[in-house]
C-alpha cells in the first residue's frame, strides 16, 4: 500500500493579502524550513525586460515578501517561491502543476476581490464642459458612497460561496481606500522624476506658461447635425475628461502643430497633481509616463519596452520598471505616432501598425479588459491607417481643432497688449484675417505652432505683410502652404536675433546656426534609417533624439572611426611603452641577444592588450555610460571610508602575498605591508567614491557585467598579468611562482575589472535626471580616474627596480595614456568627430555651448537624456527628403482635400 505524500497547506481560504502570505510561509515549513539561498537556488532564473536572465528569488525580495503586509505577492514570485518549497519538500514532480494552479486561482480571487474596493465609479464621456469645483466635490463623495455600495453588492452576489469574513473584509478596505496609500519607493521616484521632466518639457515648448488656446471635441470640425457632441475649449479640461472613460484609452488626433504634445503634457501634469501634492488617489494610481513613439522598434512587445524606458530615460532599476508595468502602476502616454514611419510613405506605415497591434494586446491587470494608454498621432496619418483597419481598439478619440480667428486674435491680445512695440502689426494680422485673402491666412495660422512661427518672426522685425502676403485669387490651400514656407524659413534668423550670445562669446549667425541645425536634421534623417538596418540599436538612435556621444558620424562614419582607431593605438603603445620603461626588465641590448619564454610572454601580453584597446576604438557605437551624478557628498566621502576599510586590509594581504612568491628577494615586510596596503587603499577609495549612492539602485550582477563588456575585462586580466611579471622576473621564480604570480594578477584584475563595472554602471536614487551630456562628461573623468589608479600599482612595481622620479612619470605617463585609450573610449569618439565635422564646416567646434544656446532660443528642447527639435515640422523643413515632396507635404497639411494630397505624395514616394 502506497502512502500518498502530505498535502501542502491550502492557499483557498487565505481572505486577505496578509492571510495569503502567512499560507507562504507555513509552505516553507511545511517544505522544512529551507534556507534563503536554497529557495534562490531552487528557484530558477527569470528574464528581465533587457534580456538579462536575474534570480527570480533574490534573498532580499523573499525576506520582504514575507514580511509584507497588506500587499498580494506578485503571480512570478509565487510561482517561483511555490515550485522552491516543493522541490525542496520532494513533492512529487507530476503533482506540481496542480498545486501551482491553486495558488494561481486563490491569488486571482483575491486580486479580483481586491479591485472591487479600488476600482472607482466610472462616469460617462462628458458631452460637455466640466462642471465647476464644488460640484465635483459633492459628486465624488456622492461617488465614493456609491462605491462602497456597489463594492458590497458585487461582493456578496459574485462571492456568495466564500467565508463571510472575505466579503467583511471587502466592504471594510473599500472603506478605507483613500485612508491608506500604499508606498513605493520606486513608484515615488518615478512621479518626482517625471513631474520633473514634464515641467521642463512644457517650459522647453512654450518658453513659459502661457499658450494658445486649444480646444478639441469628437471630430476634426463642428458636431454633425444631429449629434450632440461640444468641442471642449478649456484645456484644464482634458484630465477630467480622460478620467471619466471606461476604459481608460485615448487616442488624440490633430493637424502637424495643433498643439498633440502640449496636450499630452498637460493630461500628464494634471494627472500628477495628486501626486505631487502629497495626496495621491485612492486604489492603484497609475503615474502617467510620457514616451516617445519613435523610439519603439518594429518587434518590440510593448511592456517590455515600456520598462526599458523608464530605466532608460527615467532611471529605474531594471527589475523595479518591469514589475511598475507589469502591475499596471504606469499609464503609457505614447507620444507621436505618425513619426514612427517616414512621411510621406511609400505604403501602409508598417511600424505604427506594428505599435498599434502592440497596443491592442496590452490589457489591464485582469487580463480581461483593454489596458490604459494614451496615444497621439497626426491627423494625415491617422487616415492613412484608417484605411488600413488599423486603430486604437476601445479607445476615445478626440481631434484637436484649428484656431477660430477669435482665438488668434485673444491669444495676440494677449501677447502685444495696448501699448506693445507690436500692437501695430497684432492689428494688422487680424485685418488680414478677414480680409480677400482671409482664408489662406487663417489656414497658414490655424495651430499653435504656426501662430507662435509668426510672433517669433514678427518680434524679432519681420512685416507681417510680407510674411502672410497671399494674393486675393491664389488657391488657399496653396497659398497657405507659401506662407507656412516662409514662417518656417524666417523662424531660424528670428530665433537666433532674440537670442544674442552672452558676454562670453560673439553672437551667432543666422547663416551658421541654420547650417548646423540642417546638419543635425540630416544626422537623425540618418539615424532613423541606420537603427532599422542593425539588430540592436543604441538608445537614441532615433529619428528624433540628438545625443552628443551619437553625433560622431556627422564627420564622417569611416573617417572618423580609422582616426579613432589610430588615436587610440597610439595611446595604448604609449602606455605599453611607459610599462617597459618603467618595469626595467628587458633592455634593448637584452633582447638583441634572443628573446626568452618570459621575454616572449611579455611581449605577448603586451601586442594583445593594445589590439584589445584599438579593437574597442574600432567598435560601432561605444557606450557613454559611467559614474552617477548629483550624489550628496557625505555619501561620496561615506563610501570612499568604505572603500579605504575593506581596500587596506586587502592591500596588505596581497603585498604579503608577493612577498612570498618572490622569497624576499626583493623587498622586506615592511615594503610589502606598505605598498600592498597604499595599493589597496587608493583603489577602494576610487571604487567606494564612485559607486557612491549605491543603496537602493539597479545591481548588476557579475554574470552580467561580464556579458556587458567581455573584451575589456580582458584587457584588464592582461595588465594585471603585465603588473605581476617583473617582481617574479626580476627575483627569478620558479615556475610554480611564476604560475601563480602572473595568472593570480589577471584573476585578480578581472575581478576589479568586474567591479569598476558594475560601481559605474546604473543609476543612482539620489540623482534625478543628468543633462544630455552628463555621462559623455563623466566618460573621461572615469577614465583617467581608473587609469591613474592602476598607475598607483604600476608606481610599486616600477620603484622596485627604477628611482622614483623615473617610475612616477612612467606611472603618471601610463596612466593617462591607459585612461584615455580604454576607459574614455566614447568621450575620445566623439571628441574626434566633433573637431572632424568642425574642421569640415559642419557643426562648431563648441558644440555643447550651441546646443545649450539653441535650447535658450527655443530651437530645440531637451527631452529626458537628448535633445530635441523643437517640433518635428522644423526638422523636416530643414532637412527634407527632396524639395518637391517637402513642398507637396506643406501644401497637403492644412488643406481641406488631405485625401488628394496625400494620394500624390504617396505617389511620389513611389516613384524615390
Amino acid at each position: 500500500m502506497t502512502t500518498s505524500p502530505p498535502r501542502p497547506p491550502d492557499p483557498t481560504g487565505a481572505g486577505t493579502p496578509d492571510d495569503f502570505v502567512q499560507a507562504l510561509v507555513r509552505l516553507r515549513q511545511w517544505a522544512g524550513d529551507p534556507s534563503l539561498s536554497r529557495l534562490r537556488s531552487l528557484g530558477g532564473r527569470t528574464v528581465i525586460p533587457d534580456g538579462t536572465a536575474i534570480d527570480a528569488l533574490p534573498k532580499s525580495t523573499i525576506s520582504h515578501v514575507l514580511r509584507q503586509t497588506g500587499k498580494v505577492p506578485r503571480w512570478d514570485f509565487v510561482k517561483a517561491f511555490v515550485t522552491a518549497c516543493l522541490r525542496y519538500g520532494d513533492y512529487p514532480p507530476e503533482l506540481v502543476p496542480g498545486e501551482l494552479e491553486r495558488w494561481r486561482a486563490a491569488r486571482t480571487a483575491l486580486i479580483e476581490l481586491t479591485e472591487l474596493t479600488e476600482s472607482p465609479a466610472r462616469s460617462p464621456v462628458p458631452s460637455g464642459a466640466p462642471a465647476d469645483d464644488g460640484r465635483e466635490v459633492e459628486t465624488a463623495a456622492v461617488a465614493d458612497a456609491e462605491t462602497v455600495a456597489v463594492a458590497e453588492d458585487t461582493a456578496v452576489a459574485v462571492a456568495a460561496d466564500v467565508p463571510e469574513a472575505v466579503r467583511d473584509w471587502v466592504v471594510a478596505q473599500a472603506t478605507a481606500a483613500s485612508a491608506r496609500p500604499e508606498t513605493d519607493p520606486a513608484l515615488d521616484l518615478l512621479v518626482r522624476r517625471v513631474a520633473r521632466e514634464e515641467d521642463r518639457a512644457r517650459k522647453g515648448l512654450l518658453g513659459g506658461y502661457n499658450i494658445a488656446p486649444i480646444s478639441f471635441g469628437p471630430h476634426a470640425g463642428p458636431p454633425h447635425p444631429g449629434e450632440t457632441g461640444e468641442v471642449i475649449d478649456d484645456l484644464q479640461a482634458i484630465g477630467r475628461f480622460f478620467g471619466r472613460l471606461t476604459p481608460r484609452r485615448l487616442l488624440i488626433v490633430g493637424e502637424s502643430g495643433a498643439g498633440k504634445t502640449v496636450l499630452a503634457i498637460e493630461l500628464v501634469l494634471q494627472l500628477m497633481e495628486p501626486f505631487v501634492t502629497g495626496v495621491p488617489p485612492a486604489g492603484r494610481p497609475m503615474v502617467p509616463v510620457r514616451l516617445d513613439a519613435a523610439r519603439w522598434t518594429l518587434g518590440s512587445p510593448f511592456e517590455a519596452w515600456v520598462a526599458g524606458q523608464l530605466t532608460q530615460e527615467y532611471g529605474l532599476p531594471a527589475d523595479d520598471a518591469a514589475r511598475l508595468v507589469r502591475d499596471r502602476r504606469v499609464l503609457p502616454v505614447v507620444d507621436g505616432l505618425d513619426e514612427l514611419d517616414p512621411q510621406p510613405s511609400g505604403g501602409p506605415p508598417r511600424r505604427a501598425i506594428g505599435l498599434l497591434a502592440e497596443l491592442n494586446r496590452y490589457s489591464d491587470l485582469s487580463g480581461r479588459r483593454a489596458g490604459a494608454v494614451v496615444v497621439t498621432c497626426r491627423a494625415d496619418r491617422y487616415a492613412e491607417l484608417a484605411e488600413v483597419r488599423a486603430g486604437l481598439e476601445d479607445a476615445a478619440r478626440i481631434h484637436l481643432h484649428s484656431l477660430t480667428a477669435d482665438q488668434i486674435g485673444a491669444y495676440l491680445d494677449a501677447r502685444w497688449p495696448d501699448g506693445h512695440p507690436c500692437g501695430r502689426h497684432r492689428d494688422r494680422i487680424v485685418a488680414m484675417l478677414s480680409g480677400p485673402a482671409a482664408t489662406a491666412v487663417h489656414l497658414a495660422l490655424a495651430t499653435p505652432w504656426r501662430l507662435l512661427l509668426t510672433v517669433t518672426a514678427v518680434e524679432s522685425g519681420a512685416d507681417p505683410d510680407e510674411l502672410l502676403d497671399a494674393g486675393p485669387d491664389a488657391d488657399p490651400a496653396k497659398a497657405a502652404a507659401q506662407i507656412t514656407r516662409r514662417l518656417l524659413d524666417a523662424y531660424v534668423p528670428a530665433a537666433t536675433e532674440l537670442t544674442p550670445r552672452g558676454a562670453h562669446g560673439a553672437p551667432y549667425r543666422p547663416d551658421q546656426v541654420r547650417r548646423w541645425l540642417v546638419h543635425l536634421a540630416e544626422h537623425l534623417r540618418w539615424q532613423a534609417a541606420h537603427a532599422v538596418e542593425i539588430e540592436r540599436p543604441p538608445p537614441g538612435l532615433t529619428a528624433i533624439d540628438i545625443v552628443p556621444h551619437l553625433l560622431w558620424p556627422i564627420g564622417g562614419r569611416v573617417r572618423v572611426r580609422v582616426l579613432h582607431g589610430l588615436a587610440c593605438a597610439v595611446f595604448a603603445v604609449i602606455a605599453m611603452l611607459a610599462f617597459w620603461t618603467g618595469s626595467a626588465v628587458d633592455s634593448p641590448d637584452a633582447a638583441r641577444a634572443g628573446i626568452g619564454v618570459a621575454e616572449g610572454l611579455t611581449l605577448a601580453l603586451m601586442a594583445g592588450w593594445v589590439a584589445i584597446a584599438t579593437g574597442l576604438a574600432l567598435s560601432p557605437w561605444p557606450s557613454a555610460a559611467g559614474g552617477r551624478a548629483n550624489v550628496p557628498r557625505r555619501q561620496r566621502v561615506a563610501g570612499g571610508l568604505l572603500g579605504v576599510l575593506a581596500g587596506a586590509p586587502a592591500g596588505a594581504l596581497g603585498g604579503l602575498a608577493g612577498l612570498w612568491l618572490t622569497g624576499g628577494e626583493l623587498f622586506g615586510p615592511g615594503f610589502a605591508v606598505t605598498a600592498g596596503t597604499t595599493g589597496g587603499l587608493v583603489l577602494g577609495a576610487v571604487i567606494g567614491v564612485t559607486a557612491a549612492g549605491r543603496r537602493g539602485a539597479e545591481r548588476m550582477t557579475v554574470a552580467e557585467a561580464v556579458r556587458a563588456e567581455p573584451a575589456s575585462l580582458m584587457g584588464f586580466a592582461l595588465c594585471g598579468a603585465l603588473t605581476g611579471l617583473p617582481p617574479v622576473r626580476l627575483a627569478g621564480a620558479g615556475p610554480l611562482a611564476f604560475t601563480l604570480a602572473v595568472g593570480g594578477a589577471a584573476v585578480m584584475a578581472f575581478a576589479l575589472g568586474v567591479v569598476f563595472k558594475i560601481a559605474t554602471g546604473g543609476w543612482s536614487t539620489d540623482a534625478e535626471l543628468a543633462h544630455p551630456r552628463e555621462a559623455l562628461h563623466r566618460n573621461p573623468a572615469i577614465g583617467v580616474a581608473f587609469g591613474l589608479t592602476g598607475g598607483v600599482a604600476a608606481f610599486l612595481v616600477f620603484v622596485m627596480n627604477q628611482g622614483p622620479l623615473v617610475s612616477l612619470l612612467c606611472a603618471l605617463v601610463g596612466g593617462v595614456t591607459f585612461g584615455f585609450a580604454f576607459g574614455a573610449i566614447a568621450w575620445s569618439r566623439t571628441m574626434i568627430g566633433l573637431v572632424v565635422a568642425a574642421s569640415r564646416g559642419l557643426l562648431p567646434l563648441r558644440l555643447w555651448t550651441f546646443l545649450d544656446w539653441a535650447c535658450e532660443a527655443r530651437l530645440l528642447r531637451v527631452s529626458g537624456a537628448t535633445y530635441q527639435f523643437r517640433h518635428r515640422e522644423l526638422q523636416d523643413f530643414l532637412a527634407p527628403e527632396d524639395a518637391e515632396a517637402h513642398v507637396g507635404g506643406v501644401i497637403g497639411m492644412g488643406a481641406r482635400d488631405r485625401g488628394r494630397g496625400r494620394s500624390d505624395d504617396t505617389a511620389r514616394g513611389s516613384e524615390e
